[in-house]
């Protein structure tokens, strides 16, 4: 078939477009920007644009699909012409749900946990050597692409409610329709798509209603939200709902075990959110016809996401974690994380404020609170990231006020932010350091933050 892809430079589009063409189809691709890792991905398999930009005479009736991506907005010149010409138009999770519907799907969602859910599942049935089609949201040990399309009878989704494309804004894991799902919370974000925590939350029950008969959903028990839209759902596609709680484990000399009727299985990640997210996709691979000892023995070598509690560097007297967290849930989560990690050293956290919810000042007060008991508590901004969301700048009392920590210092310089940690390494000698983003502080790369600070 021959495809064109509408703002192929995205991180999941540029994965599909890559699938898409590693299935022998016929694929262009058009996009205004695009960034690494996108940027080398594309170009080492032929499919990066001659030219960057929009051009209408890239459609033509010769094409079977067009394949749009959020990134392309509704005048965008190549989707108008597709229009034209009556062209099969798919937003991306459109197509997922096209590829996949003689499937059987899985849909991870919720408002933290998909990712690390998700390759959870994705690791333990690899390892068990079933055959499964995958969509994830971030890179994982042991997968080349973040997208697979095949012809295995199982697909896996990470399934986010960031909206589908720029005219509808349905969010996407309305598309999915799955026999198997797992909701791993609920707690508000993305104000800029859904005002209101009334109107968050009701995506989540239309998400319930999209479900397939008889279909099976396992939910976090101790979220109370999400217990609460569940206990009002009306089900009538007879769908079966089963709550789940943290794992249980405890501390071994090298980091955690989970607890077994019969035996202790030793784990490479930690903090009380992991427990929960490894309870989840526990659920569903027994769902999915795994036995305990298949289970047990795969999680036990799962080492994370990128960008999820990602061990950046470590001594005798310091440890350094970078994470994608960025909403207030995820932020609580990592921080309580790394508190338990080890209680008895210091803890320095700094979180960039990068996405529109977090620059946005109805939303900031959401994370009050985020960094009670930390010891050197760090807000970053750059006046850059509200002037491409169009947000007018929040000051540091806002900020100060917001998080409600009278501790808590603020930069918008990522060199001010630096000799500020440094200093703290010239005073405290064994302490760990957690940096917080889905940005990139300025343009810092982690392992020269390491460099800087420890060497």
């Amino acid at each position: 078939m021959n495809f064109h892809i509408v703002a192929c430079g995205g991180s999941v589009m540029h994965q599909l477009t890559i699938q898409l063409k590693r299935l022998g189809h016929n694929v262009s691709g058009s996009d205004d920007e695009i960034f690494e890792p996108a940027l080398s991905n594309l170009k080492t398999h032929n499919l990066l644009p001659t030219e960057m930009g929009w051009n209408a005479y890239r459609i033509n009736k010769n094409l079977d699909a067009v394949i749009v991506g959020m990134h392309a907005h509704k005048d965008n010149p190549e989707w108008l012409k597709a229009k034209e010409l009556g062209l099969k138009i798919y937003s991306y999770p459109e197509f997922i749900y096209e590829h996949s519907k003689n499937k059987i799907r899985v849909a991870i969602a919720g408002s933290h946990g998909k990712t690390t859910i998700t390759g959870m599942v994705m690791h333990v049935l690899k390892q068990n050597n079933k055959a499964f089609d995958f969509l994830v949201g971030a890179k994982l040990e042991g997968f080349d692409y973040s997208v697979q399309l095949s012809d295995a009878p199982i697909m896996i989704i990470e399934a986010d409610e960031y909206p589908d494309s720029q005219e509808t804004k349905i969010p996407k894991f309305l598309f999915y329709k799955p026999h198997l799902a797992c909701i791993s919370g609920i707690a508000w974000d993305h104000i800029n798509i859904f005002p209101t925590v009334e109107n968050y939350v009701l995506q989540f029950e239309k998400f319930m209603e999209t479900m397939e008969e008889n279909g099976n959903l396992f939910f976090n028990q101790d979220d109370k939200v999400l217990c609460e839209l569940i206990s009002k759902f009306q089900n009538s596609k007879n769908v079966k709902f089963a709550g789940y709680a943290a794992h249980q484990h405890l501390k071994a000399e090298n980091g955690f075990e989970l607890m077994t009727p019969t035996k202790n299985y030793p784990v490479q990640i930690f903090g009380e959110h992991n427990f929960y997210n490894i309870n989840a996709a526990y659920n569903i691979c027994k769902t999915l016809g795994l036995s305990d000892d298949e289970f047990y023995n795969a999680i036990s070598s799962f080492k994370g996401a990128a960008k999820r509690l990602q061990l950046i560097y470590q001594s005798d007297k310091n440890v350094f974690y970078f994470d994608f967290a960025h909403a207030p849930s995820k932020v609580k989560a990592t921080v309580k994380a790394m508190k338990e990690l080890s209680p008895n050293r210091k803890l320095v956290a700094c979180l960039e404020l990068h996405t529109y919810s977090s620059l946005n000042k109805d939303f900031l007060k959401e994370y009050k609170g985020c960094f009670d008991g930390v010891d050197f508590p760090i807000v970053f901004y750059s006046q850059h990231s509200f002037e491409m969301k169009r947000l007018p700048e929040v000051s540091p009392r806002e900020i100060l006020m917001a998080f409600g920590n009278g501790e808590l210092k603020t930069f918008n310089q990522p060199q001010q932010l630096l000799t500020f940690i440094k200093r703290i390494t010239q005073f405290e000698k064994e302490f760990n350091l957690l940096m917080m983003t889905s940005g990139n502080f300025g343009g810092l790369k982690m392992e020269d933050v390491a460099k800087f600070l420890f060497n």
